[in-house]
This record gives structure tokens, sequence and C-alpha cells, in this order.
């Protein structure tokens, strides 16, 4: 049986899909480690939340964000085939924010996390993967090609990953809005940062 400490990074070196050795200070490495840091921060979420259908929802989500990584750690002289992410993906993660924002009463302000603990971790998994967002608009900007329906999709996913928090707080009956703490009036701002 072969061991995962192959030792083969202990001179802080990885390997692309495909072979392809590269540092691990990287910025395409440092893009789908935080992929994964959000597929686990949502594992978390997921292992907390009392709520069957949200859960259901994050872990078919996890099973994508493997797709997601794949794509980031495949370097284009790599592909082969259908890229993994497709828009049906991104719309299908827009189609659940729709729906989430149409129940009654459901949050459209800046939230305080932490009025409710899967909610709280939905927040930390919101916030991970918006520094996936970062992560891989610095991989483009520094001329790398990614699949274009990476950035989308986590763009969508953060919004979701929101929404999902607002819902179990509205549920539990309690809400973290910040007007409300603040006491103050007028325009909502964005919800999802």
């Amino acid at each position: 049986m072969s061991s995962i400490a192959t030792k083969k990074g202990d001179g802080g070196q990885t390997s692309l899909t495909g072979g392809v050795r590269v540092s691990k200070a990287s910025i395409r490495v440092e893009a789908y480690g935080t992929v994964d840091e959000t597929n686990s921060a949502m594992g978390f979420a997921r292992s907390i939340c009392e709520d069957a259908d949200l859960r259901e929802r994050t872990k078919l989500i996890q099973r994508e964000l493997f797709k997601v990584g794949s794509a980031l750690a495949t370097p284009p002289e790599n592909r082969k085939g259908e890229p993994p992410l497709n828009p049906a993906m991104i719309d299908a993660l827009t189609n659940q924010v729709h729906q989430l924002e149409a129940i009654e009463g459901m949050l459209s302000d800046w939230s305080i996390p932490g009025e409710h603990p899967a909610a709280a971790a939905y927040d930390v998994a919101r916030t991970v993967c918006r520094r996936a967002e970062r992560c891989v608009v610095r991989l483009i900007d520094a001329g790398e090609i990614v699949d274009a329906n990476v950035l989308p999709y986590l763009n969508r996913l953060s919004d979701l990953l929101w929404l999902f928090g607002r819902k179990l707080e509205l549920d539990a009956g309690v809400s973290g809005s910040l007007r409300q703490a603040n006491r103050k009036t007028g325009p909502r701002w964005s919800r999802a940062w």
C-alpha cells in the first residue's frame, strides 16, 4: 500500500495535474488551495446544520468544488476533453439564490455573524469563498489562463452561502441585522460583500 507521505513536497514544490512541478507558493496553488479551504469550511457548516435541505444542497456543491479545484489545478497545456465546469452549474446556483431571496422575511441588509452556530459556520465558508475569488482574480491578473466559469461560480457560491446563513437565522427566529443593531435606517447595503 502506498503512503500519502511521498516526501516530494518537502522542498516546497507540488505537482499540478499532469505532473508539472511548481512552487507551493504559486498563485495557481493558492487559488485551488483556497477552493479546498472553502470546501472544508462548508463541510464543517454542513456537519452542524440541522436543516436537511441545506445539508443536501451543501454536499452537492462540495462535490462541484472538486471540479472547480480541478479546473484551477490543471494547467492549460494539460487540459483534455470537456472543461469540468459549465454555465449550467452557475445557473443552478443563481436559481438557488433567487429562490432563497424570495422567502418572506429574508434579511436584505448587512449581517453580523454569530447569532446562530450553523449560520456563523456558513459565514466563515462565505468569507473563505470570497478569498478564493480574490485568488482567482490575481491568477487572471497575472496573465494565467483560467476556465471562464470559475470566477462566476465562486461569486455566485459566496452569495448563496450568505443566504444559507440568513435562512438558518430566519428559521431559528434570530437576526444579525447590522441596521437593527445600530438602530439606523436608510438604504440597504450589499448583503454578501
